[in-house]
């Protein structure tokens, strides 16, 4: 509640001035940090907002890439741009504190205004209009159906708070899956669904980037994940198999069109695309395993996909293009800057020690009690990723300089500070137990509905003891 409160009045800061916006959101991250549930939760603060675990560190996340952002781009201090941040900051802390999917719903379309007017007012090129109405005609058409869902369960149950609907635990089946589902799976978003992605990402700027893959990406999954605690998904179920079959075998296209890609920042979308899909497998596959494998995945793919697009800006500022056949040879130039392209590259190919590594690991058992082909599937996606991570590191620093790469300016501290920032979230392997949910604690989600049955029953018998006794 606090933390909501406290982004309001940062948003109002937005025209005093860029240092007062940096320590203001600095104080949010800390408070969001100090938020953070020692292990897994899932409780109410009042009757609008609570307090989940998964929720705690997505706030985190944006406050931390929001901070990042802005200390990027430190040349950009127009009121106009620090508010578009802000506002979407407050949207974004909101989404993940609301506990009734309609306040939820709400916010998450809300995210797309700030955003749209980052893509439209600071792109790049003349495209920037294109790639902005892809991404509203993309997001809000899909997410139409959602809405329309949850007000029939509102009018059908009188409710659409999370805790009532868990109670509730009523059952969706059919295609009212993907009704459900296919606001998020655009969001998040599924190959197939993915077109808008790439050009939202190659035509906005810096701060647009970090923050659309970082963060915004994170609302399909966390959407994903508040449905399957509301209602009952079936992990046998027809379209729920057809839904993790088509997200895993898109994530193995999409690994192959990272090989064809001729842009830094569209390959870096499209390996987005590569590891959404395993969140939508996990959260989908209703076990423990899956659910913890989303939950880290979709921490550790905000700071990683975040990094590789300061990294691309960075090549950008060199030599004025993003172009593969323009780069080449930064690792005898700036060697700092290639010891950063490593470190992310081999973290984006969840090499160990990362935090990426234990969450695609925590997804085998988990695919592996669907089906074999499934594990194949997932294996040929780590073995594609590691390919493309390694053409992405040797095309921007090994090979011949280009003789148009401006080496007399150096790179900034806010660029290598921001940089070793993104690392330091990845201390977190050594918190598991903010991903873990234990059996215990999982067996009571499962059987909530039916523990909160019995009580009732209890209650009922009780009073009418009572009642004969006092008769």
């Amino acid at each position: 509640m606090c933390l909501m409160f406290f982004a309001v009045t940062l948003t109002m800061m937005a025209f005093v001035g860029w240092d007062t916006v940096c320590v203001g959101v600095l104080v949010l991250l800390v408070m969001s940090f100090l938020g953070l549930p020692k292990t897994f939760s899932f409780t109410a603060i009042n009757h609008l907002m609570m307090n989940e675990s998964l929720g705690s560190m997505l706030i985190f996340l944006s406050a931390i890439i929001i901070l990042l952002s802005v200390i990027c781009t430190w040349w950009n201090k127009d009121s106009k741009y620090l508010l578009s941040l802000l506002l979407l900051n407050l949207f974004l802390v909101s989404a993940f504190s609301m506990k009734n999917l309609i306040t939820f719903y709400f916010f998450f379309e809300a995210s797309l205004i700030p955003t749209l007017y980052l893509i439209v007012a600071w792109g790049y090129q003349p495209e920037r209009l294109q790639a902005g109405v892809y991404m509203i005609l993309y997001t809000v058409l899909a997410s139409l159906p959602l809405l329309a869902f949850l007000l029939y369960i509102m009018w059908l149950d009188g409710s659409a708070d999370v805790f009532t609907l868990a109670v509730v635990q009523k059952s969706v089946k059919n295609s009212l899956v993907l009704v459900l589902m296919l606001a998020f799976l655009v969001k998040l978003p599924m190959y197939g669904a993915h077109l808008w992605l790439p050009k939202a990402h190659v035509e906005a700027p810096l701060s647009g980037s970090m923050v659309l893959a970082g963060v915004l990406l994170k609302l399909g999954g966390y959407g994903m994940y508040l449905s399957d605690m509301c209602f009952v998904l079936t992990s046998d179920s027809s379209w729920i198999l057809l839904i993790c079959f088509v997200s895993i075998l898109g994530g193995l296209y999409a690994s192959f069109m990272c090989f064809v890609q001729s842009d830094m920042k569209a390959m870096v979308a499209y390996s987005s695309v590569a590891h959404m899909s395993l969140i939508i497998v996990g959260v989908l596959n209703n076990t423990i395993w899956g659910v913890v494998s989303a939950k880290i995945t979709l921490l550790a793919h905000g700071f990683t996909s975040s990094a590789l697009f300061v990294l691309a800006n960075m090549i950008y500022k060199k030599i004025n293009s993003r172009s593969f056949s323009m780069s080449g040879g930064m690792l005898s130039l700036f060697p700092k800057m290639s010891l950063l392209w490593f470190l992310f590259c081999g973290i984006n190919m969840a090499a160990p020690p990362s935090i990426n590594l234990l969450g695609e690991m925590f997804l085998v058992p988990a695919l592996y009690l669907q089906s074999g082909l499934m594990v194949a599937l997932f294996v040929l996606i780590m073995f594609f990723s590691a390919g493309y991570n390694m053409l992405l590191y040797s095309s921007n620093n090994h090979g011949s300089s280009n003789n148009t790469i401006i080496v007399s300016s150096q790179y900034t501290s806010s660029d290598y500070g921001s940089l070793w920032a993104h690392i330091l979230p990845f201390l977190l392997l050594f918190k598991m137990c903010l991903f873990y949910l234990s059996v215990e604690v999982y067996w009571l989600l499962e059987n909530y509905s039916y523990l909160i049955y019995k009580i009732n029953i209890l209650c009922l018998n009780y009073s009418s003891k009572n009642l004969i006794s006092k008769s």
